[in-house]
């Protein structure tokens, strides 16, 4: 490429570095001062570009086509979304903000669901895309080559919005209390600052800022009901190689991945020693591939600073007990039921699919909660293990043409091969931080099964991988029985082994861990490995009862509902991964028969469940249990 062609693939880039920035600092900033992991940013940012689109389309017709319509309408929008941000701050956020931080995730990921479905319902399934930008509809000629006026109005916009937040940061009074927060908030709230309404203020600032961003983009791309999850991948990269909370960090974050995806554009495809290279291609890895590298590095960003260590389930666990002769019984007659359910259902094939896609769903939450719970290790991306069993069962029986039982027992060992790989890097981090290298890995996973077209099928996936012959219908179900029960028992076994007492010394205090012998690191990765062969059976599970996969089966929607079950039932407890993988699947299958807009009712049921029942159905369960044993012991004791 010439000289000009690379200089205005560089313009290109510092146009996506002002997208990008715009897109994620609202994000750096909330989590900065309220240090909540907002899931919910993206739908934010999606909104925006929504009532921007309708906010231009009806004040430009109103005012016969003139350009300050446009201007307005863009303006409106993300004054309407920060006054969203506000409303969401104060009815829901400010009544969880002393709960685990991984709960108010759940709330916000329920808040994805819901604001989804109002924005299906409102503008409809079909993209929607905007009119080009009065007085920047054009292109300017530079150096031979065209380059639309819009995204030189993009470059500039970037950096004037940094320095405008630089000037409210450095120079008021509310960005200095903003900044002391972001330093110790217990300081700030003992000073007498109405820490509330702080927060409510910088919630609000936050979602304007992706309302702009997203109302930015109307002429460049069209309104899409996908832009949610996209876009909060990008903001969260962005976010973490910038340093959590560090605005300045955000917009040199932003610089530098569009610009090392604009020269991935530039390279084109290059062969050498006969193996061509697709650099375009690596614009969907590459901001990955850099977060994961500088979380390695420098886990606390470019321009970051190290976090006091975040609030973990430690401190609120319930000792894991052995069940006793009633547990026992009852898992045993749940097996039982479930064993006999083909015939109690009257072979109905419906019910069986659905029993089926809950037990997969409760082995892949068990698998997470095996790290989450016992090893207090957060992953956003343990999809990467499902899916690579998934596609592991695929390759094994479709190219490597193995027996099916072959494939199901030989592709576990594909996902706990990328756990050993991906677990010996994670297990370095804590908090946070672990939980984003996870989800870059994952990530990286994701877009080499997206883009192999020639082995993975790329977007199409792969298809024909069905059970063999003599165990069709009914018999693979019971495979699936088999395989569920086994892998829960066997990771339950472990917990009470001495990995597993490891694993809880590990997670509770890793400096007298340390100190009494165990090697934590060694510890936790094995714990990792564990957790990712079995994620990798359930993923091997679901490709055999599906009959065909696509990279969605790795996607951060699959890891997030991974997250969801789990935190549904109760990190806490046993039980916790089994009723909240059961009750999340059956939920969202009833709920998609029924109505069209089936996320807007599963996201207000986990939100009702996350107000109502912080510790879990299966914690609130085990309350009420106790609860009633204590009434009725005192009674005794009282009457005696």
């Amino acid at each position: 490429m010439s000289g000009a062609g690379l200089l205005v693939q560089l313009l290109n880039g510092l146009a996506s570095a002002s997208s990008l920035f715009l897109t994620a600092v609202g994000l750096s900033l909330i989590f900065g001062v309220t240090r909540v992991v907002n899931f919910a940013h993206g739908s934010l940012y999606m909104l925006g570009l929504y009532i921007a689109y309708s906010a231009v389309g009806w004040l430009m017709q109103a005012s016969g086509g003139a350009a300050w319509g446009f201007w307005f309408g863009l303006l409106l929008a993300a004054l309407a979304v920060g006054a969203v941000g506000a409303l969401v701050e104060v009815v829901l956020l400010r009544r969880i903000y002393k709960a685990p931080e991984l709960f108010q995730l759940l709330a916000t990921f329920a808040l994805v669901l819901i604001i989804k479905d109002v924005a299906l319902s409102i503008w409809g399934p079909e993209d929607l895309l905007g009119p080009r930008a009065p007085g920047f509809s054009g292109a300017v000629q530079i150096l031979g080559h065209q380059f639309p006026s819009y995204d030189l109005l993009l470059i500039v916009i970037g950096p004037a919005v940094l320095l405008g937040l630089w000037l409210l940061l450095a120079k008021t009074r509310w960005g200095t209390l903003v900044r002391a927060a972001t330093q110790d908030r217990e300081m700030v709230s003992a000073l007498g600052v109405n820490q509330s309404w702080l927060f409510t203020s910088v919630f609000a600032l936050g979602a304007m800022l992706a309302g702009l961003g997203g109302a930015l983009q109307l002429p460049r791309e069209p309104a899409s009901l996908a832009l949610d999850m996209t876009t909060i991948g990008e903001a969260f990269v962005v976010v973490v190689v910038g340093g959590m909370g560090s605005i300045p960090g955000a917009y040199v974050a932003a610089l530098i991945i569009a610009e090392i995806k604009a020269l991935c554009m530039a390279l084109g495809d290059i062969t050498l020693l006969g193996l061509t290279i697709s650099f375009p291609k690596l614009t969907l890895v590459v901001e990955f591939a850099v977060m994961a590298v500088v979380l390695v590095l420098r886990p606390w960003g470019l321009l970051g600073k190290p976090m006091a260590a975040a609030r973990t389930f430690a401190a609120q666990q319930v000792p894991l007990r052995r069940s006793g002769w009633g547990g026992k019984a009852a898992m045993a007659l749940l097996v039982l039921v479930l064993a006999a359910w083909p015939w109690l259902a009257g072979h109905d094939a419906y019910s069986v699919i659905l029993w089926m896609d809950i037990l997969v769903a409760v082995l892949f939450a068990f698998s997470l909660y095996f790290i989450m719970g016992p090893a207090g290790m957060n992953s956003f991306g343990h999809a990467a293990y499902f899916g690579l069993g998934a596609y592991g069962a695929a390759i094994l029986l479709n190219t490597l043409s193995m027996p099916m039982a072959a494939a199901l027992a030989f592709a576990p060992l594909v996902a706990g091969i990328g756990a050993v790989l991906f677990g010996w890097f994670c297990v370095r981090l804590s908090g946070v931080y672990l939980a984003m290298l996870t989800l870059a890995f994952s990530q990286i996973v994701w877009s080499v099964v997206y883009q192999w077209d020639s082995f993975t099928g790329g977007s199409n996936g792969m298809w024909g991988i069905w059970p063999a012959e003599w165990l069709s219908g009914i018999g693979f179900y019971y495979v699936v029985l088999i395989c569920c029960v086994a892998g829960i028992w066997l990771m339950r076994r472990m917990l009470f082994s001495p990995l597993g007492y490891a694993m809880r010394a590990t997670r509770d205090s890793p400096w007298r861990a340390d100190a009494v012998g165990i090697d934590v690191k060694r510890v936790q990765w094995a714990a990792f490995i564990v957790a990712g062969l079995f994620a990798g059976m359930a993923g091997a599970l679901f490709a055999f009862s599906k009959g065909s996969i696509d990279p969605d089966v790795m996607s951060v929607n699959r890891s997030v509902e991974g997250l969801v079950m789990v935190l549904l039932g109760g990190v806490q407890y046993l039980a916790g991964p089994l009723v909240g993988a059961s009750g999340f699947t059956w939920l969202k299958d009833t709920a998609a028969i029924y109505t069209e807009y089936w996320r807007f009712w599963l996201g207000l049921v986990i939100l009702i469940l996350v107000l109502l029942l912080p510790q879990g159905l299966a914690g609130t369960a085990y309350y009420m249990r106790h609860a009633l044993r204590w009434r009725l012991t005192g009674s005794k004791a009282a009457k005696g």
